[in-house]
């Protein structure tokens, strides 16, 4: 019979400073931080969304914090969408001294033709802000 899944609920991302990489997601995305769990770990939520950040070597003080099978800060490449205009994008990451990479470009995301700007955070990951 089987099953099909309904909606990502969370995700994880690796970091090198637990403290920069929370304060980039408040500051840039406007995400508040979180803290959670009987070992006190750290997230940064929007909506109805969280990103759990795992500093790098976690695991060896959390054993039962599994992860990936490659535990690397900056190897992620995520898409955030805004109710924002391509040219308030562009001007707030300005604002908050963040280079845009590329953009705007329109790409097709899950839901169609949208307007993006792509910028890395303090751990590289790419980051791409998206208005449709």
């Amino acid at each position: 019979m089987g099953f099909a899944v309904e909606r990502i609920d969370h995700i994880v991302l690796n970091c090198r400073d637990l403290e920069a990489t929370a304060s980039w997601y408040e500051r840039v995305l406007g995400m508040r931080r979180e803290t959670f769990g009987p070992s006190q770990r750290t997230a940064v939520c929007f909506g109805n969304q969280k990103i759990n950040l795992r500093p790098v070597g976690a695991i060896d003080d959390d054993p039962d914090w599994v992860t990936g099978s490659v535990e690397a800060a900056g190897s992620e490449d995520l898409c955030f969408i805004t109710e924002a205009t391509a040219d308030e994008v562009r001007a707030h990451l300005g604002a908050c001294g963040v280079d845009v990479v590329a953009g705007p470009v329109t790409k097709v995301g899950a839901l169609g033709p949208m307007t993006s700007h792509y910028c890395r955070d303090v751990d590289g990951n790419l980051i791409e802000i998206a208005v449709y």
